[in-house]
């Protein structure tokens, strides 16, 4: 692309960042500084700043773009709005729709991906969360919104909490769709691994942990993320998820966990994971290098 322009000309690309948090992360200001290095220059970009002029880029990457969850209609115009005007979307808006609400995992499911027990709920639906784990046989499940981000609104309930945790669900049942998903406790003790693909092909991985008495990984809840190389049967497990995919996806990550020598898939994220680069120079090339290679 752009082989007729000079090796002056400079491209203009977005990384999509939101309002409250406009600039770009601690890795992708790395993965611009070698992108400048390519005659690309990256700009943070907020999704939810109106009047911005998106066809002044090249390419618009979704990257930071973390409060989509609460803004979900607007979200779904922006998304929209960027297909009506053709604009390059990284990665493609019919994948972003698609990935925003956690029911592709049921869509993944009945494609033959393993995924830990799930009861899917219906935005207004009505159910006895005690008598569901009941009759599920479920003694601890996590329940949370289908359409969330780190870890938002999400909680554990047992078969002798449930009762009282009835109007917890009877209120996100109002708001939304819900998932109700059995506990694997593997998560404490084993760890939940992310392994990072760019152009649909294997780049990184890394094994996440719990804080001490939690069930969630994500930094903000005192979990950890350390560089770890996956068994072989797990690598290719998410190769296969993400050939399942059957799309193009500048970057994805595969979110799963180890149980009786299966890889479960607990997330795929393709709207704007933390890629975990770390400092490993390698790791932030492999991106910027993904990114030059199709804007």
């Amino acid at each position: 692309m752009c082989k007729h322009l000079p090796d002056t000309y400079m491209r203009e690309i977005a990384f999509v960042t939101y309002s409250d948090s406009p600039k770009l992360t601690a890795d992708d200001t790395r993965v611009a500084s070698l992108l400048s290095q390519r005659n690309i220059q990256v700009e943070a970009v907020c999704w939810d700043t109106p009047h911005t002029d998106w066809e002044q880029f090249e390419g618009i990457v979704l990257r930071s773009c973390w409060n989509y969850h609460l803004y979900v209609s607007e979200f779904k115009s922006w998304i929209e709005q960027m297909a009506k005007q053709n604009r390059r979307l990284f990665n493609s808006s019919q994948v972003i729709a698609w990935n925003m609400d956690k029911t592709y995992l049921e869509v993944l499911s009945l494609a033959g991906i393993p995924i830990p027990p799930t009861h899917w709920l219906k935005k207004g639906e009505v159910v006895n969360l005690q008598s569901l784990l009941a009759e599920k046989n479920w003694q601890k499940v996590v329940v949370k919104p289908t359409v969330s981000a780190s870890a938002y609104q999400t909680w554990l309930t047992s078969i002798e909490t449930a009762l009282q945790d009835q109007p917890r669900l009877d209120v996100m049942l109002n708001a939304g769709g819900v998932m109700i998903q059995a506990f694997i406790e593997e998560v404490q003790t084993k760890g939940e691994w992310s392994l990072i693909f760019f152009n649909n092909r294997f780049s990184h991985a890394v094994l996440k942990r719990t804080r001490t008495n939690d069930f969630r990984v994500q930094q903000e809840y005192g979990g950890t993320a350390a560089a770890c190389t996956p068994p072989d049967f797990i690598r290719k497990q998410a190769q296969h998820i993400i050939d399942t995919i059957g799309q193009p996806l500048l970057y994805a990550r595969v979110d799963g966990i180890e149980v009786n020598g299966a890889f479960l898939l607990m997330e795929l994220e393709l709207v704007e994971p933390a890629l975990f680069l770390g400092e490993t120079t390698e790791n932030v090339m492999a991106f910027a290098e993904a990114i030059a290679s199709v804007v």
